[in-house]
């Protein structure tokens, strides 16, 4: 990663947007990205979310849960909350 300078790079969403060779790869921005607070993670995926928006990118197919899974879920959620109020 090269180094930043105040000519070649600013802040968006808490991280450096640099005009050089500062982070060019995906694994170099997951690797800044990893070492934000988790403040500046949200603020990143709101500024990455409306990106995405204005660039008219599809939102995912909303997914299709079964009856019986849900059904599932919620008793496994009970049997937790049991659990937790037997263990005080």
């Amino acid at each position: 990663m090269g180094v930043l300078s105040k000519s070649s790079c600013s802040l968006v969403a808490g991280l450096p947007v640099c005009y050089g060779d500062c982070m060019s790869t995906l694994a170099e921005i997951e690797a800044a990205a990893g070492q934000l607070s988790v403040e500046q993670k949200q603020e990143l995926v709101l500024f990455l979310t409306a990106q995405l928006r204005a660039e008219g990118a599809r939102l995912p197919e909303p997914r299709q849960i079964s009856s019986e899974q849900l059904e599932s879920w919620i008793a496994q959620d009970e049997q937790d909350m049991r659990r937790f109020r037997e263990a005080k």
